[in-house]
Protein backbone atom coordinates (compact mmCIF):
# COMPACT_ATOMS: atom_id res chain seq x y z
CA UNK A 1 0.00 0.00 0.00
CA UNK A 2 1.49 3.54 -0.93
CA UNK A 3 0.63 6.51 0.59
CA UNK A 4 0.65 8.56 -2.47
CA UNK A 5 0.95 7.80 -5.99
CA UNK A 6 1.16 10.63 -8.37
CA UNK A 7 0.49 11.08 -11.83
CA UNK A 8 2.41 12.67 -13.84
CA UNK A 9 6.15 13.85 -13.99
CA UNK A 10 6.47 17.40 -14.80
CA UNK A 11 6.74 20.41 -12.52
CA UNK A 12 4.50 19.96 -10.44
CA UNK A 13 4.48 16.15 -9.66
CA UNK A 14 7.99 16.25 -9.10
CA UNK A 15 8.35 19.07 -6.80
CA UNK A 16 5.19 16.89 -4.88
CA UNK A 17 7.49 14.08 -4.75
CA UNK A 18 10.85 15.83 -3.76
CA UNK A 19 8.49 16.66 -0.45
CA UNK A 20 6.74 13.36 -0.41
CA UNK A 21 9.84 11.88 -0.20
CA UNK A 22 11.41 13.84 1.93
CA UNK A 23 8.22 13.31 4.41
CA UNK A 24 9.57 9.65 4.45
CA UNK A 25 5.89 8.92 2.92
CA UNK A 26 6.22 5.97 1.14
CA UNK A 27 4.74 7.27 -3.17
CA UNK A 28 4.88 6.21 -7.01
CA UNK A 29 5.56 8.44 -9.24
CA UNK A 30 3.78 7.60 -13.09
CA UNK A 31 5.17 9.62 -15.82
CA UNK A 32 3.62 8.69 -19.56
CA UNK A 33 6.70 11.28 -20.70
CA UNK A 34 5.02 14.05 -22.24
CA UNK A 35 5.20 16.83 -19.92
CA UNK A 36 5.20 19.85 -21.73
CA UNK A 37 8.06 21.47 -20.07
CA UNK A 38 9.77 19.31 -22.12
CA UNK A 39 9.52 21.18 -25.03
CA UNK A 40 10.70 24.21 -23.55
CA UNK A 41 13.43 24.91 -25.37
CA UNK A 42 15.19 27.49 -23.06
CA UNK A 43 12.99 28.94 -20.22
CA UNK A 44 15.10 32.38 -18.77
CA UNK A 45 11.42 33.09 -17.04
CA UNK A 46 12.58 30.61 -14.24
CA UNK A 47 13.91 32.21 -11.06
CA UNK A 48 17.15 30.70 -10.54
CA UNK A 49 18.95 30.36 -13.76
CA UNK A 50 19.85 33.85 -14.98
CA UNK A 51 21.41 32.37 -17.74
CA UNK A 52 18.13 30.10 -18.45
CA UNK A 53 17.56 26.45 -18.73
CA UNK A 54 15.70 23.78 -21.21
CA UNK A 55 12.75 21.96 -20.05
CA UNK A 56 14.41 19.05 -20.78
CA UNK A 57 17.50 20.09 -18.29
CA UNK A 58 15.20 21.57 -15.22
CA UNK A 59 12.70 18.47 -15.61
CA UNK A 60 15.90 16.22 -14.68
CA UNK A 61 17.45 18.16 -12.37
CA UNK A 62 14.18 18.12 -10.71
CA UNK A 63 14.31 14.12 -11.17
CA UNK A 64 17.56 13.78 -9.82
CA UNK A 65 16.44 15.77 -6.67
CA UNK A 66 13.66 13.60 -5.99
CA UNK A 67 15.84 10.68 -6.95
CA UNK A 68 18.03 11.39 -4.18
CA UNK A 69 15.76 11.00 -1.40
CA UNK A 70 13.93 8.12 -2.29
CA UNK A 71 11.45 8.86 -5.17
CA UNK A 72 11.21 6.85 -8.52
CA UNK A 73 9.76 7.51 -11.66
CA UNK A 74 7.96 4.69 -13.03
CA UNK A 75 7.47 4.98 -17.44
CA UNK A 76 3.77 3.87 -17.25
CA UNK A 77 0.45 5.74 -18.42
CA UNK A 78 -2.26 5.32 -16.09
CA UNK A 79 -5.40 3.89 -17.32
CA UNK A 80 -8.26 4.71 -14.82
CA UNK A 81 -8.53 5.39 -11.07
CA UNK A 82 -11.05 4.43 -8.73
CA UNK A 83 -11.82 5.95 -5.33
CA UNK A 84 -12.75 4.26 -1.70
CA UNK A 85 -11.41 3.74 1.63
CA UNK A 86 -8.02 4.08 -0.51
CA UNK A 87 -7.67 4.35 -4.47
CA UNK A 88 -7.21 1.89 -7.01
CA UNK A 89 -4.54 3.35 -9.84
CA UNK A 90 -4.85 1.17 -13.19
CA UNK A 91 -2.15 1.03 -15.44
CA UNK A 92 -1.12 -1.21 -18.33
CA UNK A 93 1.73 -2.85 -15.77
CA UNK A 94 -0.92 -3.90 -13.06
CA UNK A 95 -3.42 -2.31 -10.34
CA UNK A 96 -1.95 -0.38 -7.54
CA UNK A 97 -3.81 0.78 -3.98
CA UNK A 98 -2.81 3.94 -1.98
CA UNK A 99 -4.28 6.14 0.63
CA UNK A 100 -4.25 9.37 -1.44
CA UNK A 101 -3.63 10.63 -5.24
CA UNK A 102 -2.24 13.53 -6.80
CA UNK A 103 -3.13 14.43 -9.99
CA UNK A 104 -0.36 16.49 -12.29
CA UNK A 105 -1.23 15.54 -15.39
CA UNK A 106 -1.23 19.47 -17.05
CA UNK A 107 -2.83 20.19 -20.39
CA UNK A 108 -1.67 20.00 -24.23
CA UNK A 109 -1.70 22.66 -26.22
CA UNK A 110 -3.49 22.52 -29.60
CA UNK A 111 -1.09 22.91 -32.23
CA UNK A 112 -2.22 24.66 -36.03
CA UNK A 113 -3.41 21.68 -38.21
CA UNK A 114 -1.27 22.39 -41.14
CA UNK A 115 1.76 22.28 -39.63
CA UNK A 116 3.92 19.65 -40.50
CA UNK A 117 5.32 17.77 -37.25
CA UNK A 118 8.68 18.38 -38.04
CA UNK A 119 8.84 21.89 -39.14
CA UNK A 120 6.36 22.52 -35.89
CA UNK A 121 9.31 20.77 -33.71
CA UNK A 122 12.28 22.44 -35.58
CA UNK A 123 10.60 25.82 -35.39
CA UNK A 124 9.70 25.16 -31.43
CA UNK A 125 13.33 24.56 -30.86
CA UNK A 126 14.66 27.62 -33.07
CA UNK A 127 12.17 29.72 -30.74
CA UNK A 128 10.16 30.70 -34.39
CA UNK A 129 6.86 29.05 -32.82
CA UNK A 130 5.90 30.23 -29.10
CA UNK A 131 3.42 29.24 -27.05
CA UNK A 132 3.62 31.15 -23.99
CA UNK A 133 4.00 34.78 -24.14
CA UNK A 134 3.94 34.92 -20.31
CA UNK A 135 6.89 32.94 -20.06
CA UNK A 136 8.70 34.56 -23.03
CA UNK A 137 7.07 37.48 -24.53
CA UNK A 138 10.34 39.39 -23.27
CA UNK A 139 12.33 37.84 -26.03
CA UNK A 140 9.78 38.81 -28.80
CA UNK A 141 10.68 42.38 -27.68
CA UNK A 142 10.76 44.83 -30.91
CA UNK A 143 9.94 41.89 -33.14
CA UNK A 144 7.76 41.14 -36.28
CA UNK A 145 5.15 38.99 -34.13
CA UNK A 146 1.86 36.44 -35.87
CA UNK A 147 -0.50 35.37 -34.04
CA UNK A 148 -3.01 32.27 -34.96
CA UNK A 149 -6.10 32.55 -33.73
CA UNK A 150 -9.61 34.26 -33.44
CA UNK A 151 -12.30 35.39 -31.45
CA UNK A 152 -12.16 36.45 -27.97
CA UNK A 153 -9.11 34.21 -27.21
CA UNK A 154 -6.76 35.28 -29.76
CA UNK A 155 -8.05 39.29 -29.33
CA UNK A 156 -6.44 38.41 -25.88
CA UNK A 157 -2.93 37.21 -27.02
CA UNK A 158 -2.76 39.57 -29.41
CA UNK A 159 -3.16 42.36 -27.18
CA UNK A 160 -0.82 40.90 -24.97
CA UNK A 161 1.40 40.67 -27.09
CA UNK A 162 1.42 44.10 -27.41
CA UNK A 163 2.64 44.89 -24.37
CA UNK A 164 6.38 43.96 -26.17
CA UNK A 165 6.20 44.90 -29.95
CA UNK A 166 3.93 47.24 -32.09
CA UNK A 167 4.17 44.50 -35.19
CA UNK A 168 1.50 42.24 -34.04
CA UNK A 169 -0.33 40.38 -37.05
CA UNK A 170 -3.80 37.91 -35.97
CA UNK A 171 -4.56 35.29 -38.32
CA UNK A 172 -7.68 33.12 -38.51
CA UNK A 173 -6.71 29.78 -38.60
CA UNK A 174 -9.00 28.58 -41.07
CA UNK A 175 -10.76 31.17 -43.01
CA UNK A 176 -12.64 34.66 -41.78
CA UNK A 177 -12.32 36.11 -38.33
CA UNK A 178 -14.77 35.55 -35.89
CA UNK A 179 -14.58 39.08 -33.79
CA UNK A 180 -17.21 40.90 -32.65
CA UNK A 181 -17.28 44.73 -32.34
CA UNK A 182 -15.58 44.78 -29.26
CA UNK A 183 -12.91 43.27 -30.45
CA UNK A 184 -12.18 44.49 -33.56
CA UNK A 185 -11.95 48.02 -31.88
CA UNK A 186 -9.64 46.93 -29.38
CA UNK A 187 -7.16 45.14 -32.15
CA UNK A 188 -8.06 48.73 -34.38
CA UNK A 189 -7.05 50.62 -31.13
CA UNK A 190 -4.03 48.73 -29.95
CA UNK A 191 -2.22 48.84 -34.22
CA UNK A 192 -3.29 44.82 -34.28
CA UNK A 193 -3.08 43.80 -37.90
CA UNK A 194 -5.87 41.43 -39.33
CA UNK A 195 -5.86 38.74 -42.16
CA UNK A 196 -7.85 36.27 -42.56
CA UNK A 197 -6.87 32.46 -42.79
CA UNK A 198 -6.21 29.88 -43.43
CA UNK A 199 -2.89 28.96 -42.70
CA UNK A 200 -0.83 26.93 -44.72
CA UNK A 201 2.56 25.92 -46.75
CA UNK A 202 4.79 27.20 -43.37
CA UNK A 203 8.25 27.57 -44.00
CA UNK A 204 11.52 28.63 -42.68
CA UNK A 205 13.50 30.87 -44.40
CA UNK A 206 16.15 33.63 -43.56
CA UNK A 207 15.67 32.26 -39.02
CA UNK A 208 11.63 33.62 -40.10
CA UNK A 209 9.07 31.77 -39.74
CA UNK A 210 6.69 31.90 -43.19
CA UNK A 211 3.10 31.26 -43.61
CA UNK A 212 0.39 31.51 -46.12
CA UNK A 213 -2.30 33.28 -45.46
CA UNK A 214 -5.35 34.98 -47.37
CA UNK A 215 -3.54 37.52 -47.81
CA UNK A 216 -0.24 35.96 -49.49
CA UNK A 217 3.07 34.91 -47.55
CA UNK A 218 4.02 36.23 -44.07
CA UNK A 219 7.27 36.29 -42.59
CA UNK A 220 7.48 36.36 -38.69
CA UNK A 221 10.20 36.22 -36.14
CA UNK A 222 7.84 34.55 -33.83
CA UNK A 223 4.53 32.70 -34.24
CA UNK A 224 2.44 32.27 -31.22
CA UNK A 225 -0.87 29.48 -31.56
CA UNK A 226 -3.41 30.81 -29.72
CA UNK A 227 -5.77 27.32 -30.39
CA UNK A 228 -6.36 26.75 -26.86
CA UNK A 229 -5.17 23.21 -25.35
CA UNK A 230 -6.61 19.95 -24.21
CA UNK A 231 -6.95 19.74 -20.26
CA UNK A 232 -5.84 16.37 -18.91
CA UNK A 233 -8.27 16.02 -16.35
CA UNK A 234 -9.93 12.72 -17.52
CA UNK A 235 -9.28 10.76 -15.18
CA UNK A 236 -10.37 12.65 -12.18
CA UNK A 237 -13.69 13.39 -13.91
CA UNK A 238 -14.28 9.78 -14.84
CA UNK A 239 -13.89 9.27 -10.88
CA UNK A 240 -16.40 11.68 -9.90
CA UNK A 241 -14.00 14.77 -9.51
CA UNK A 242 -15.90 18.08 -10.11
CA UNK A 243 -14.44 20.26 -13.21
CA UNK A 244 -15.27 23.70 -14.50
CA UNK A 245 -16.70 23.59 -17.97
CA UNK A 246 -13.42 24.00 -19.97
CA UNK A 247 -12.45 20.67 -18.28
CA UNK A 248 -9.83 22.05 -15.28
CA UNK A 249 -10.67 20.31 -11.65
CA UNK A 250 -12.01 22.39 -9.27
CA UNK A 251 -9.82 22.45 -6.30
CA UNK A 252 -9.76 24.60 -2.84
CA UNK A 253 -7.08 26.32 -1.51
CA UNK A 254 -5.20 23.02 -0.06
CA UNK A 255 -5.34 21.12 -3.51
CA UNK A 256 -7.94 18.90 -2.22
CA UNK A 257 -10.58 17.65 -5.34
CA UNK A 258 -13.95 17.18 -4.66
CA UNK A 259 -13.29 13.61 -3.85
CA UNK A 260 -11.37 12.45 -0.23
CA UNK A 261 -7.88 11.49 -0.78
CA UNK A 262 -7.59 13.01 -4.26
CA UNK A 263 -5.39 16.40 -5.14
CA UNK A 264 -4.55 18.04 -7.95
CA UNK A 265 -1.80 20.76 -9.04
CA UNK A 266 -0.31 22.18 -11.75
CA UNK A 267 -1.77 23.55 -15.15
CA UNK A 268 -4.73 20.72 -15.14
CA UNK A 269 -5.80 22.91 -12.27
CA UNK A 270 -7.57 26.26 -13.40
CA UNK A 271 -4.73 29.17 -12.47
CA UNK A 272 -1.45 30.45 -14.20
CA UNK A 273 0.03 28.30 -16.26
CA UNK A 274 3.11 28.69 -15.02
CA UNK A 275 6.21 26.27 -13.92
CA UNK A 276 6.35 28.44 -10.94
CA UNK A 277 2.75 28.37 -9.59
CA UNK A 278 2.83 24.70 -10.57
CA UNK A 279 5.49 23.88 -8.29
CA UNK A 280 4.19 26.00 -5.35
CA UNK A 281 0.47 24.19 -6.14
CA UNK A 282 2.68 20.76 -5.55
CA UNK A 283 4.02 21.67 -2.44
CA UNK A 284 0.76 22.62 -0.44
CA UNK A 285 -1.08 19.49 -2.47
CA UNK A 286 2.17 17.13 -1.04
CA UNK A 287 1.92 19.17 2.31
CA UNK A 288 -2.09 18.62 3.11
CA UNK A 289 -1.08 15.33 1.89
CA UNK A 290 1.15 13.99 4.70
CA UNK A 291 -0.82 16.28 7.29
CA UNK A 292 -3.91 14.29 6.43
CA UNK A 293 -2.62 11.26 6.25
CA UNK A 294 -0.90 11.80 10.22
CA UNK A 295 -4.04 12.59 11.19
CA UNK A 296 -5.79 9.44 10.42
CA UNK A 297 -2.51 7.47 11.40
CA UNK A 298 0.42 9.75 13.42
CA UNK A 299 3.86 9.43 11.15
CA UNK A 300 6.34 8.36 13.91
CA UNK A 301 9.80 7.65 13.20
Amino acid sequence: MDDCIIIGAGPAGLTAAIYLARFHLKIRLFDCGSSRAALIPCTHNHAGFPEGISGLDLLARMRAQAERYGAVREAVRVQRIEPGETWTVETASGTFRSRSVLLATGVVNNRPRSLPDDLHDEALARGLLRYCPICDGYEVTDKRVGVIGTGDHGRREALFLRGYTRDVTLIAPDAEHMLDAACVAALDEAGVIRVDGPCGDWAIKDDCLVVETAGGLLSFDSVYPALGSVIRSELAIAAGARGTEDGCLEVDDHQRTSLPGLFAAGDVVKGLDQISHAMGEAGVAATTIRNMLSEKEPLRR
